[in-house]
């Protein structure tokens, strides 16, 4: 592999809502963005299972606890990073920072006293890499009055916008977010609803499995619109944006307090959970994009054909296809984004959307921390 200039490489890291392994991308930025390496680092699964527990449960632990996550977490991005750059032949040396988005445990940008929570000590990253980390990147639009989230827009527009061409990016992750990039150069974007985080949430209680493997469990099933109806009904959907929101709303208890004790067969549930994410994203996409005829599709979910397929059936008549048909990663689009926010903050740029998040003014987002 022929190496850039070694200003122009980046190493990106995120752990996304699902938890379902740590991305990591090297990335160049001298010119149009370019996707070099990239790999999927496993959680250990001990350590997966208590931040899952501690994200979707009441949040009690110990400053202990919370602690020590923080650094387990961080050993976790350095032997991602270190393995990336092993695939990829490159020494550390070459590159000049790591962006480290680092594991959401909480999520609460509105209220009195908004805050979010991403754990993964940089220090402990650049100290075990040997190179400059850049992370904390939502807090700071988060005390701007923003809602922290999405940040992926931004990246987006650099990415796919075209001028006179009116398109919205869908990211597929454990929630589900849209970019809307228009025809006039404006770019708005907003977290839509679940995705795949309740979907493999409720995969993992009845078949033992981490996700739903090609969508064949929920293919088995039906959608019960009935629970379709009540799960549609949260106060989230109605919400205008700026708003973004996590695994701490769209989680396994909120699902059982739909039920209403009912219980229907689980893989109709799953159906339904399908169901809900392709039609709260079509809710979406007609009241903010109504004059957009191409979805883009990004995120995990891409490759569930029958989420893809409920989609394309809510969406109708506007096409919607994989960043794939582009010649882009679509597992890694995000992990690329805090490589690209973390070269941002490095050049001094902006690294929010105001008209995205809310934020009261651009601001250059995340903390810089030195190597040894």
């Amino acid at each position: 592999m022929a190496s850039p200039a070694s200003s122009a490489l980046y190493v990106g890291l995120i752990s996304g809502t699902s938890a379902d392994g740590i991305d990591a991308v090297l990335a160049a930025f001298g010119g149009a963005p370019r996707l070099l390496a990239a790999i999927t680092h496993p959680w250990p699964e001990p350590l997966r299972a208590r931040m899952l527990a501690l994200a979707q449960g009441d949040g009690a632990t110990t400053l202990d606890e919370l602690g020590a996550l923080d650094v387990e977490i961080a050993r976790c991005f350095a032997d991602a990073t270190e393995a990336l750059l092993a695939r990829a032949r490159v020494p550390a040396s070459s590159v000049r920072a790591i962006g480290s988005h680092g594991q959401t445990l909480r999520h609460r940008p509105s209220g009195p006293t908004p805050f979010t929570l991403q754990l993964g000590d940089p220090n402990v990253i650049a100290e075990r890499t040997g190179i400059a980390t850049v992370a904390d990147f939502r807090r700071a639009d988060v005390a701007a009055g923003g809602q922290g989230a999405p940040l992926l827009p931004i990246f987006h527009a650099a990415l796919l916008a075209r001028p006179g061409m009116a398109r919205v990016v869908l990211n597929l992750g454990g929630i589900a977010n849209i970019t809307v990039l228009g025809a006039d150069g404006s770019v708005i974007g907003f977290d839509t609803g679940p995705a795949n985080g309740l979907l493999d949430a409720w995969c993992q209680r009845h078949l033992g499995a981490p996700f739903d493997r090609n969508g064949a469990f929920a293919a088995r099933g039906r959608c019960d619109e009935a629970l379709l109806a009540r799960l549609l009904d949260d106060a989230y959907f109605a919400l205008p944006p700026p708003k973004s929101t996590g695994r701490e709303h769209f989680q396994m208890d909120w699902l059982e307090r739909r039920l209403q004790g009912a219980a229907p067969r689980p893989e109709d549930v799953q159906a339904t959970l399908v169901e809900l994410t392709a039609r709260s994203v079509a809710q979406a996409i007609d009241a903010h994009a109504a004059d957009a005829d191409e979805v883009l599709a990004c995120g995990g979910g891409v490759h569930n054909p029958v989420l893809m397929a409920a989609l394309r059936r809510a969406l109708a008549p506007r096409s919607i296809g994989s960043v794939a048909l582009l010649g882009l990663d679509p597992d890694y689009i995000e992990a690329m984004a805090f490589a690209w926010l973390a070269h941002a903050r490095l050049e001094g740029r902006t690294g929010n959307l105001p008209a995205v998040t809310g934020a009261s003014g651009p601001r250059v987002l995340g903390g810089w921390y030195a190597p040894r």
